[in-house]
């Protein structure tokens, strides 16, 4: 077991986290909020507003919306409409290739963990975060 503390691992898994899905997207030329903001319209419909609350806890604390990244999508074509958003049978298409690519990283991620630690690893750490955020 090692003697760096929980915050260091936090930081380094998240830093790995970042690498890795910016690489697991590379080919579409696409970043994680941009990813985040398809899959989620791919899953369930929305307005802007609703995809801010979705997102929020994603979200960068300089950024307030993702509206930016909506109209990235936009514009490849990949999402239409406005109340609600949805994604378009090109934005269907590519996100279903690239959900494929992120859950090969997510094993990657976690091989050799069992589910039981899966689980207890996120029990965890939600409980952390809540003694913090109680104050």
């Amino acid at each position: 077991m090692s003697d760096l503390p929980i915050g260091y691992w936090l930081k380094h898994l998240d830093r790995l986290l970042e690498n890795d899905l910016d690489r697991t997207l590379a080919e579409e030329s696409l970043g994680r909020r941009r990813w985040q903001v398809l899959n989620s319209l791919r899953n369930e419909p929305g307005t802007v507003a609703e995809l801010d609350r979705r997102l929020s806890p994603f979200l960068d604390e300089d950024e307030s919306t993702v509206a930016p990244e909506v109209e990235a999508l936009r514009g490849r074509g990949w999402v239409s409409g406005r109340d609600p958003l949805e994604t378009t049978p090109e934005g269907d298409r590519i996100h279903d290739a690239l959900l494929e690519r992120v859950r090969e990283a997510r094993e990657r991620l976690t091989e050799g963990i069992s589910d039981e630690e899966y689980r207890v690893t996120v029990d965890v750490l939600e409980r952390m975060s809540a003694n913090l955020e109680r104050g």
